[in-house]
């Protein structure tokens, strides 16, 4: 704990309100609320912690605090901080699909079509639908039971939709409005619950169709029977009421928490969601927090009721969401919060132990190279790697790793512009001078290590750029192959030494990890250039040939050896005029 943390530490005062840690870059690495300050930010510094929080702990070399008026404004500050600034040890939910609902629109010739935004145009909407493909077949049902029309803009003539009989033709017939009013009421009772009794006036038709010999109308009604039954009906029915309900449950474990949502719409469980994050502080406070982003982060529609567990806070919720809140205690509800609690539980012990080996390979392993090198845990690791063939086409390639996993979003390719030759110190010092030259002038983030995939040469060269032209002191590193090409060593310090790292470490397999990821970035795009200009040096100098006539001709000949292998006459068969294909002749043959 540093002099300035001390001194704050001191002064938090005792009332409800939010704090922001940060790490010694000034990045904001944790977001939380408390009831009271003084307490709950003290305690992040004495005690003993689990890995995960000391892990936390470790990073923080600052913080700041925001004094609230009640515990509800902490909370909602908390979850605006958090959206705002996206922390990375804070609850992060990646979810931001919306959902779709059925939509029956407000016009002279209504339509049945599947949506994902809700507007003010005087329509219905039916939903959501959790599961898109049970909207879909819920919305071929409806097609083949309500012929409404399917055109967003009338035809001047009747479609296929119509002689199947999922039309009435709006087009070239009248429909009136009565016979659209009794459609759409149909429709709304079906998508309300009230499908049941849809089903049964069906079995009445078959019936008198049956007993007037119209066999074929009474297999229609049949068929639309047999279609409510599949799409409507295979599920079990999980209340006796139709209200539209969410209903929470969570389990802890080992500092995580696994929260399980389930989806009750028209009575039916329709759909859940799983989340599993590592908390840091209270755990009605962090399932608090969850339950606000859950619905202002991402699009999730807020039903008529939430059933929450007995162990959260039934009223900070009710005020958050501003919805029906409920914390059964006995009955059918109670059931359902303790099924999703269970099921809680279950997930939480299956992925527990893939979480760990997860760690151990990312979170576990940075911190072992850390002190290993006896640096600054690296959270953010650049490693760069040249590539070229006898100096043609030379490349270089940045990749990042951030937590010990690729993030593919950072990744930078470069192609050298001032070295000549086969020059893999020079390319070197062009790319690290490009790559943190910009760094500085756009205030991007700076990695807590550099490695180079190369020996003291290349090491030297980035070192220079960064501490004699930029002034800037990172931790630089570099990975020496074996005669198979394999990682090797390590190599760090001053002067330049080989780190002893374990050959079955799991630090080890994460440099190996970097190692295959830059070299097979560098190749890649190296190829993709080479290739390029390969096919660029055979034809772009004849005047003439330009992309199109360049495409056709490959086409035609498949590759340059069967082109430089055919007949003028041929060349000119494909629309190439006399004179330019004498003179692509005559470059293919030189």
């Amino acid at each position: 704990m540093n002099e300035r943390i001390k001194h704050k530490l001191e002064i938090l005062p005792d009332q409800p309100g939010c704090y922001v840690m940060k790490d010694r870059q000034g990045t904001i690495i944790y977001i939380g609320k408390a009831k009271i300050l003084k307490n709950r930010v003290r305690s992040y510094f004495s005690g003993t912690h689990d890995t995960k929080t000391q892990r936390l702990v470790n990073e923080i070399e600052d913080f700041e605090y925001i004094v609230t008026a009640s515990d509800i404004e902490a909370l909602i500050l908390e979850m605006n901080l958090i959206k705002k600034h996206s922390p990375k040890y804070n609850i992060m939910l990646k979810d931001d699909k919306s959902y779709p609902y059925i939509k029956l629109t407000n016009e002279r010739h209504p339509r049945l079509i599947i949506t994902r935004k809700v507007k003010k145009d005087k329509s219905k909407y039916f939903g959501p639908y959790p599961n898109a493909q049970a909207a879909n077949e819920t919305k071929k049902l409806l097609d083949r039971i309500y012929p409404l029309r399917k055109c967003q803009t009338l035809p001047d003539r009747v479609c296929l939709y119509y002689h199947l009989g999922q039309c009435l033709a709006p087009c070239v017939n009248e429909v009136s409005s009565e016979t659209y009013k009794q459609m759409t009421d149909e429709i709304t009772k079906f998508l309300n619950g009230g499908y049941t009794s849809i089903k049964k006036d069906l079995e009445k038709k078959m019936q008198v169709a049956a007993e007037n010999l119209e066999f074929e109308r009474a297999k229609e009604f049949r068929d639309q029977i047999t279609h409510i039954e599949t799409t409507m009906e295979k599920q079990t029915m999980m209340s006796s009421d139709f209200t539209d309900r969410d209903v929470f449950g969570f389990a802890l474990d080992k500092g995580w928490m696994c929260v399980q949502v389930f989806f009750i719409r028209q009575g039916k469980l329709i759909e859940r969601d799983v989340s599993l994050f590592p908390v840091y502080s209270e755990h009605e406070e962090e399932f608090l927090t969850f339950l606000g982003q859950f619905y202002s982060q991402t699009n999730h529609f807020k039903p008529k009721e939430i059933l929450i567990p007995e162990s959260a806070n039934q009223q900070l919720a009710e005020q958050l969401l501003d919805v029906k809140v409920l914390q059964p205690k006995k009955g059918q509800k109670k059931e359902l919060v303790n099924l999703a609690t269970k099921n809680a539980q279950i997930a939480l012990k299956e992925k527990f132990a893939l979480i760990e080996r997860d760690e151990e390979r990312t979170i576990h392993a940075i911190v072992k190279l850390g002190e290993a090198l006896q640096i600054y845990t690296p959270h953010r690791i650049e490693a760069f790697d040249n590539s070229n063939i006898q100096g043609a086409d030379p490349v270089s390639a940045l990749v990042v790793f951030i937590d010990g996993k690729p993030d593919k979003r950072e990744y930078r390719k470069y192609k050298i512009k001032t070295v000549k030759g086969p020059d893999d110190y020079e390319s070197m010092r062009e790319v690290v001078r490009r790559r943190y030259a910009r760094v500085l002038r756009e205030n991007l983030p700076l990695p807590d290590l550099i490695i180079i995939d190369g020996g003291k040469g290349q090491i030297d060269a980035a070192k220079d750029i960064l501490e004699n032209e930029l002034n800037l002191h990172v931790p630089v590193a570099g990975l020496a192959k074996d005669e198979k090409h394999r990682t090797s060593q390590l190599l760090f310090g001053e002067p330049l030494e080989i780190v002893p790292l374990e050959r079955n470490s799991q630090e080890f397999y994460l440099l190996q990890r970097i190692q295959d990821e830059v070299h097979r970035f560098a190749i890649t795009f190296h190829r993709q250039l080479r290739g390029k200009s390969a096919f660029q040096s055979a034809l772009d100098d004849i005047e003439g040939i330009g992309p199109v006539r360049k495409k056709a001709l490959l086409r035609h000949f498949g590759s340059l050896k069967k082109m430089k292998e055919a007949t003028i006459e041929e060349i000119i068969q494909l629309g190439i005029p006399k004179n330019i294909a004498d003179s692509l002749k005559e470059h293919l043959d030189k």
